[in-house]
């Protein structure tokens, strides 16, 4: 049976009545035969159908033993550090997402827990900051928003050997082109939002770990904390995951053709995008992913960031938005968006450069997407760089 076939019958028929669409049991309390004595459900924090399904596709889909949803991916990350203790240390990606900084260094290191930040597309490097101390080391792959590309087999080898834990976001690659878990990995997280909605409808969450004790803690922190998905928007990500095999697959030829485009277009100085043979983590991408994903990032030649400011508010079908992974395409300006958060000279190091532009390549006609990149890089703010050199027709 093939994955597609195998997700698609793993969303059950409802056994009450026959229902092919998971039903929304939009309820907050259950009735009870006597205290104690329920059919499996007592109050809509500790569990509810509509959530626990959801949660058994997801661990499905992912290789896992058990899955927990959460009201946005940072709820998710932050069930994950609640694992950690007073005097922990983390070692984690230095291009990291910018919510996650925040919550790591303003909400997490006043509690004692410190975070060595690596370029962990380096595997000597996070092995040369593992301290006896380390009990977590946070990964995603591809970054954002620079796409660079870690060993996930090769770093799982390294954490266990340190007996911590490797946990990795997943959210650009999805479950359809790549599997941590079974790559080593402890424990994956989600920013559901993005490619498993996919119709940029939804805020949602997923933890998904490797065994079932390590998901029955992350199960305590969901119910303890509450920071649960609703029944509603459990059901509209089950609806998106219906369509995630068809949908990353479009994205992967859309991005994969643009960034192709940049890559040879005048105007344009580098190109991120784990799909070009150029890229620095082509062959580990190629090893360890089914494809490389709907993201591309790229730096002008007018390396200013008012030119990128410029460009971001110039385009007709790429929406200015935070976000990503939904059907129609988006961009943005990480160091005055989402890598707000990060102090600039961090942030730079790490080789988000304040030109840098992100794009969310979305499904419309990709000659369309190419025709609207290339209008926009004719405008006046890249003039000069292009004036002296052949335009390209797309």
């Amino acid at each position: 049976m093939s994955n597609i076939t195998q997700l698609i019958h793993s969303i059950p028929v409802d056994e009450l009545t026959g229902a092919i669409a998971v039903p929304i049991y939009q309820t907050s309390t259950f009735v009870q035969e006597a205290p104690g004595v329920n059919k499996g459900y007592d109050y809509a924090r500790s569990n509810n159908p509509t959530r626990g399904t959801l949660e058994q596709i997801v661990a499905q889909l992912e290789g896992g033993a058990e899955a927990a949803a959460f009201s946005s991916g940072l709820a998710a990350i932050d069930a994950v550090l609640k694992l950690l203790k007073s005097g922990d240390e983390i070692v984690a990606v230095d291009d990291i997402y910018g919510g996650a900084f925040r919550l790591f260094n303003k909400v997490y290191e006043k509690f004692g827990i410190k975070v060595h930040y690596v370029d962990t597309s380096d595997v000597q490097a996070v092995f040369n900051a593992i301290t006896p101390a380390t009990r977590l080391i946070w990964l995603e792959t591809p970054t954002n928003p620079t796409l660079k590309i870690s060993d996930i087999a090769a770093i799982a080898s390294i954490a266990k050997a340190a007996d911590c834990l490797l946990c990795v976001d997943n959210t650009f690659a999805s479950p359809v082109l790549q599997q941590p878990l079974l790559l080593g990995a402890d424990i994956v997280v989600h920013s559901a939002t993005k490619y498993l909605g996919g119709h940029s409808d939804l805020i949602a969450g997923l933890v998904i770990t490797r065994t079932k004790e390590l998901g029955a803690e992350i199960k305590f922190y969901q119910n303890a904390c509450g920071a649960i998905l609703s029944p509603f928007d459990s059901f509209l990500l089950i609806r998106g995951i219906e369509t995630v095999h068809l949908r990353v697959k479009q994205h992967c030829i859309n991005a994969q053709a643009v960034a192709e485009y940049l890559q040879q277009h005048p105007a344009v100085d580098k190109v991120y995008y784990p799909g070009l043979s150029s890229h620095p983590g082509h062959e580990i991408a190629k090893r360890q992913a089914k494809g490389f994903g709907g993201i591309v990032s790229f730096t002008l030649k007018d390396d200013s960031e008012q030119a990128a400011l410029a460009f971001v508010t110039g385009t007709r079908y790429f929406k200015l938005a935070e976000s990503l992974g939904g059907i129609k395409s988006l961009l943005c300006h990480p160091a005055t968006m989402t890598h707000k958060s990060i102090p600039d000279e961090i942030r730079r190091a790490a080789g988000v450069a304040d030109s840098l532009i992100r794009l969310s390549v979305g499904l419309e006609e990709v000659d369309d997407l190419l025709g609207d990149l290339e209008q926009t890089l004719q405008q006046r703010v890249v003039r000069k760089v292009i004036d002296e050199q052949p335009v390209l027709v797309v």
